[in-house]
């Protein structure tokens, strides 16, 4: 392996476990907003304590999600130095954006959420708690923004090596922007309730007394509650997402669909489920709503413009794997809403089943960033810059393979200890007894 497979290495495993921390951040903070403004519309205490007791994990969440942020930066820098030369103008500006528009909006008022408790008006306090969540979600946006405009580069011509935005505000609102993010905000907020629901589940399936049950019970049924707005709303936007690469993609849908041949004329093009499995004419419909619609095929584009055989069997089993856990989700849902009316949500099989779920929406997650980024190889700003083109020249692959085995090694012990501390924050439970 090269300096360029190495680096690609490195910022992949980086991004990878950096990015499960906003995912969790996000969408806590906006079931503690909720349960802030419940609290403060009703005066009922059960919201109050449901707010203080998911604070603490997601201040675990928020630290643990700044300390493995730094490296990623860097590596702009130290792996990326000739995509950051000749993309930084824009690319750059856009993450500072990130880092003092949103992160610190996020991180002054959490000083106040977390320290002002009888210190401030329950008002302020609230205001407080919505900038956290609107910190987090301005986060999402900026860098969406930033990874979009390299997916769909925009307003931008290139002059003397360097990538100069004439238009910045195409740019940043690119036609892959806004859906984008919709996406991944979405992602996050369903991937968090699943994991809050999965740990109440277990919390139910133990010995706890029955006040601790309770508490958790009511947990589950507001992450039911939320879910059932979420799950159907995350469909609809990755099939809108769909329509977006296949516009300015092609071949990206081509590799997630290992679709080889463009379809003849008069002659739709099938849905593969999986190898050997197929639905006829079900991917012309799904992508250009005609049982004979055109979709380009792979051996439409040059060889070194498309993904490689091992990067689109990648892209063709993540994408797979995404949408099979996007429908698992909603089904799960759905039982979730029939044992509810039913009055079995404490049924010992359908809660295990929400504990296997846990980890289901970071998977997906990341399997649906896999298909972003390895679906656009061989480009890192699609079109306009290769991947190989945007590598520093002068770094040693065996430096990088060796500071790569470092941060696993970090990020796994980062993941131990949140695991960890989540584990005794929930031993520990809800404290009743706090004053409000």
């Amino acid at each position: 392996m090269d300096v360029l497979a190495f680096s690609r290495l490195q910022f992949g495993d980086t991004a990878a476990f950096h990015i499960l921390w906003p995912i969790m951040s996000i969408g806590l903070s906006l079931f503690m907003l909720v349960m802030e403004a419940l609290w403060l519309y009703t005066n009922d205490e059960r919201y109050y304590r449901q707010l203080r007791f998911w604070t603490k994990i997601f201040i675990l969440t928020f630290a643990i999600g700044t300390v493995s942020g730094i490296p990623l930066e860097f590596e702009f820098g130290t792996n990326w130095a000739a995509f950051s030369s000749a993309a930084g103008d824009f690319f750059g500006n856009v993450l500072g954006f990130e880092s003092t528009v949103a992160f610190a909006l996020e991180a002054a008022f959490l000083g106040i959420f977390v320290f002002g408790w009888q210190r401030v008006s329950r008002g302020v306090h609230l205001f407080a708690n919505a900038m956290i969540f609107v910190g987090a979600t301005l986060s999402a946006f900026w860098i969406m923004a930033a990874n979009s405009w390299m997916q769909v580069p925009v307003g931008v011509v290139v002059e003397g090596g360097k990538l100069i935005v004439s238009n910045y505000s195409a740019a940043i609102f690119n036609p892959d922007t806004l859906v984008s993010f919709a996406h991944m905000w979405v992602a996050c907020v369903e991937t968090t309730l699943f994991m809050m629901a999965g740990i109440c589940a277990l919390v139910l399936l133990s010995k706890a007394d029955s006040a601790k049950k309770n508490f958790f019970l009511d947990t589950f049924k507001y992450c039911l509650v939320l879910a059932i707005a979420v799950v159907p709303l995350q469909l609809a936007i990755g099939h809108m997402s769909g329509l977006v690469a296949i516009k300015y993609q092609p071949q990206k849908v081509a590799a997630f669909e290992m679709h080889s041949d463009t379809n003849p004329a008069g002659q739709g093009a099938p849905l593969v489920l999986v190898p050997g499995v197929s639905i006829p004419n079900g991917l012309s419909m799904l992508l250009t709503d005609s049982p004979t619609g055109r979709v380009q095929g792979l051996n439409d584009f040059a060889a070194d413009d498309r993904p490689i055989d091992t990067e689109a069997t990648i892209v063709f089993w993540s994408f797979r794997l995404m949408v099979g856990i996007g429908f698992i989700l909603f089904f799960l849902m759905a039982a979730g809403v029939w044992c509810w009316y039913k009055n079995k949500l404490q049924t010992r099989a359908f809660l295990w089943l929400w504990v296997l779920a846990m980890p289901l929406g970071f998977v997906a997650t990341e399997a649906g960033w896999m298909v972003r980024e390895i679906g656009r190889q061989p480009w890192v700003v699609y079109h306009l810059m290769r991947t190989s083109a945007g590598v520093s020249s002068n770094l040693n692959p065996a430096t990088v393979a060796a500071t790569t085995v470092i941060f696993t090694l970090m990020y796994l012990a980062f993941g131990a200890l949140f695991i960890y501390f989540t584990y005794r924050i929930v031993k520990t439970g809800p404290e009743f007894e706090t004053k409000i």
